[in-house]
């Protein structure tokens, strides 16, 4: 019997087909079958950031993405490092932001929960701090072809 792979053990690459500058996941603090929590500092390279701070919509990819080392991880433990790695589509079943921008430099926590999952579709929930502070919340859909 393998022995499954720990989180010291993988990269992010390993578990998100993002790569260069969307890639915005630094780090993976917890992760397992049902869900994972990231962190990330928000940089100037990043898609819609302008006047030194992230539009708040970055937030649906910061969900997204950690949803996908939530699924990615699930992937690696069941189908093996080297196994496929495909995107997912992903909507947006609702999202509220409680915050008008990220700041460049600000370190921002994503937890992502699946909250249902049958084959290949899965609905999360999400929410994303900033500190200690809640700024937003999101239930994603997110479909495998």
């Amino acid at each position: 019997m393998n022995t499954p792979l720990q989180l010291s053990d993988l990269t992010l690459e390993d578990l998100l087909p993002h790569r260069g500058s969307m890639m915005l996941i630094t780090e993976v603090i917890a992760v397992d079958r049902s869900h994972a929590v990231t962190r990330c500092v928000v940089d100037r390279s990043w898609p819609l950031v302008t006047n030194a701070a992230a539009h708040p919509l970055i937030m649906i990819e910061l969900a997204a993405q950690t949803a996908g080392v939530c699924n990615g991880w699930d992937r690696v433990q069941t189908k093996g490092l080297n196994s496929e790695q495909m995107g997912w589509l992903v909507g947006i079943k609702h999202a509220r932001f409680f915050i008008q921008s990220l700041p460049v430099g600000s370190s921002v926590i994503t937890r992502a929960e699946n909250t249902y999952n049958f084959e290949n579709l899965r609905l999360v929930s999400c929410e994303v701090r900033l500190d200690d502070t809640l700024i937003g919340s999101a239930e994603l859909q997110l479909f495998q072809a």
